[in-house]
């Protein structure tokens, strides 16, 4: 059931209750359907108050009554579906941003370091004899050129790679793993989609990946890379296969 379902039959079981609570009310409860008919508006009513707190009880009320007697809608019925599904993918959009927000701030709090790390490194290693650096701050070193042409970031490419930290840690390697890997150019870091284009098929390039052209602050969870760790790649483009 998606959200929108689940909230409309919140909202208009909440609304039995509510309104039933303008008339008679019972005040104990003496079968089996009592107990069920409360159970479930109490359920009902925890999970819009946990859910949706903000609901203008007036208003609900009105929309409910109005619609059992189909009489004064100040929205037309077939709205009702866009409504709340614009309203609560904007309400979740807007709970994800704060998240992302909140775990941001945290991870600059505690890997302040690991991204200074990065930068230092980084500004040292530019003036180093072959480095060269692009506009976007990734330098690259070519250890070996290549002659066959070059890949667009929509290429496949087939290619052998040794990537480590600043401090050499080796965190994957296909070279290790004696067998190179294919993909997109553009489904990888932005290091390495900018760093292929500049390939001739046959070469082999050192990429140094600036954190905010690698992973950033969310590398993979439980991984050997930290959040803002600026990174290096031995990268050689073995073919270009689609």
């Amino acid at each position: 059931m998606n959200i929108i379902k689940i909230f409309t039959v919140v909202i208009t079981l909440t609304a039995l209750v509510s309104c039933n609570s303008q008339g008679v009310s019972k005040k104990a409860l003496t079968n089996e359907i009592d107990s069920v008919s409360y159970a479930l508006g109490l359920d009902m009513a925890v999970k819009l108050k946990a859910n949706f707190d903000e609901v203008d009880k007036d208003l609900f009320t009105q929309g409910f009554t109005n619609g059992i007697d189909s009489t004064n809608l100040l929205i037309d019925s077939n709205k009702l579906d866009s409504i709340l599904r614009t309203y609560f993918q904007k309400r979740q959009l807007a709970t994800r941003e704060k998240q992302q927000k909140e775990a941001l701030e945290k991870a600059e709090k505690e890997f302040a370091a690991d991204k200074e790390a990065g930068v230092k490194f980084l500004e040292e290693n530019k003036s180093k004899e072959g480095i060269k650096t692009t506009a976007s701050g990734l330098q690259y070193l070519v250890l070996k050129e290549g002659t066959g042409e070059k890949p667009t970031a929509a290429s496949k490419v087939k290619v052998h790679y040794h990537g480590t930290l600043i401090d050499g840690t080796v965190f994957d390697s296909s070279v290790d793993r004696g067998e190179p890997t294919e993909f997109f150019a553009n489904q990888v870091i932005k290091g390495w989609t900018e760093g292929l284009q500049l390939m001739n098929t046959g070469a082999k390039y050192r990429f140094f990946v600036p954190q905010e052209l690698a992973y950033g602050a969310f590398p993979r969870q439980g991984g050997p890379i930290k959040p803002f760790s600026s990174l290096i790649f031995d990268v050689e483009l073995l073919e270009i296969t689609k």
